[in-house]
């Protein structure tokens, strides 16, 4: 009775085997490294079209947020409070979206709604609404369409009612906004420069006084988006090309057969470890750039303190920083050099493109950004994170396919090696080798 084996394969009997799948001339090859990362690059695929879908199907409802617009083209600031008590603080946040004031004078500053009646009182204790006031309902939104209940009447008592713990206001405003459903006649008339639509007040009472708060409302021409597109796309592509340039070793072994037999390894192998360690610095900076990004519009979204800003983060800004951070913890994992570190990378990178890139990409058509700095920085993170995102991704799943097919390659070559030179014969006089009664 023969045993015989081809490199660690064996076959008991008179037919040869090649890992147990039937006889050499209906050889069945099995190759686990190969299916799956195959299988890896199939999932990713699948849901990055499942995340497009998501964030297309989500698209108006982050267009429409009642809070914070993802970009303007109007521009609203406060100009002046006159007289200006010390301790009161006024101003514009949210791209221009709500009014905040802060009340440090140590008194009771109230908000007049639209009719003059009193809506909002800004005591040292905290901040209350009147229910009876129109404005309280008419300011829930941004676009001011809910419809007032039957008892918000501006010439009924008012009737308060706590809603913050803090002397901080922030509120919509219709007066300082454009509510109209096209452009402004004047940007209509030429739209290629600013113009001042017009200048607004909102008064305030302190004690027995009228306060005033003054500022301007302006309509800015908005960006071309298709060269910032065209721009990030370009980018995103050459850092895709990353996952052919920088080949891992399964698939360099297939176009050069000299390479070592067992060096199939993309994490060890020099090539392919450059690639990894390129990628996972670029996710890095596209990570450090969706959680800077979002920092930045819980800053211009009035968060002062750590608690604030870190429930900002968290509730408001969740999608971008789980992203940010995803792509840090991927770069992280592949600079760890562990296994499945082109799977971690295109998983995070397609996130990153999309939850953090895409979903803010409306900076790239709007001439007001909701963060605290010029737009065109905004505009640049953005195109940092979809370029970040969709090139690492991209390169995350071509580096997955060139594996799997190279190992493929090298599986089948060995397979149709002759029998002559990888067989290795033994027979029973051998005890170690044996096979059992």
């Amino acid at each position: 009775m023969w045993r015989i084996g081809l490199r660690g394969a064996t076959a008991v009997g008179g037919t040869p085997m090649v890992d147990g799948a039937g006889p050499v001339g209906r050889t069945r090859v099995m190759v686990g490294g190969a299916g799956m990362r195959g299988s890896a690059g199939r999932l990713v695929l699948a849901f990055l079209v499942g995340l497009v879908g998501a964030v297309t199907l989500a698209t108006p409802a982050w267009a429409h947020g009642a809070d914070a617009p993802d970009g303007t083209d109007y521009r609203s600031e406060v100009t002046e409070v006159t007289p200006a008590p010390p301790g009161l603080t006024v101003r514009t946040i949210e791209a221009g979206a709500r009014l905040e004031l802060i009340n440090r004078t140590g008194r009771t500053i109230e908000v007049l709604g639209y009719s003059g009646e009193p809506y909002l009182e800004v005591r040292p204790e905290g901040v209350f609404e009147n229910v009876n006031s129109p404005a309280t309902y008419l300011n829930r939104t941004l676009a001011g369409d809910t419809v007032p209940p039957t008892n918000a009447d501006p010439a009924v008592a008012p009737s308060w009612r706590l809603i913050a713990d803090e002397p901080v206001a922030r509120w919509h405003d219709q007066r300082t906004q454009w509510l109209g459903s096209g452009l402004p006649r004047q940007a209509q008339a030429d739209p290629s420069r600013e113009h001042r639509i017009r200048e607004w007040a909102v008064p305030l009472r302190d004690g027995s006084g009228t306060v005033q708060v003054r500022g301007t409302l302006d309509w800015v021409p908005p960006p071309s988006p298709l060269m910032w597109w065209a721009v990030s796309l370009l980018t995103a592509a050459m850092v895709a090309f990353l996952g052919l340039a920088f080949r891992p070793a399964a698939a360099a072994a297939v176009a050069q057969p000299t390479a070592a037999a067992g060096d199939t390894d993309p994490g060890t192998h020099p090539v392919g470890r450059v690639g990894t360690v390129v990628l996972a610095v670029v996710a890095a900076l596209g990570g450090v750039g969706a959680v800077v990004f979002a920092v930045a519009r819980e800053i211009d979204a009035g968060s002062t303190s750590l608690g604030a800003m870190l429930q900002g983060l968290l509730t408001a800004q969740t999608w971008a920083v789980l992203a940010g951070l995803g792509a840090l913890a991927a770069a992280g994992y592949a600079l760890a050099r562990r296994p499945a570190a082109d799977f971690a990378l295109a998983l995070a990178g397609s996130c990153l493109a999309l939850f953090a890139g895409v979903a803010n990409a409306a900076v790239f058509h709007r001439a007001i950004a909701p963060v605290p700095w010029p737009a065109t920085w905004a505009r640049l993170l953005i195109a940092l994170m979809i370029v970040t995102g969709a090139g690492v991704g991209l390169a995350g799943v071509l580096r997955l396919r060139a594996t799997g097919r190279g190992e493929a390659g090298a599986a089948t070559e060995e397979a149709a090696t002759p029998v002559s030179a990888g067989w290795r014969v033994a027979t029973n006089s051998d005890p170690a080798e044996q096979p059992d009664a």
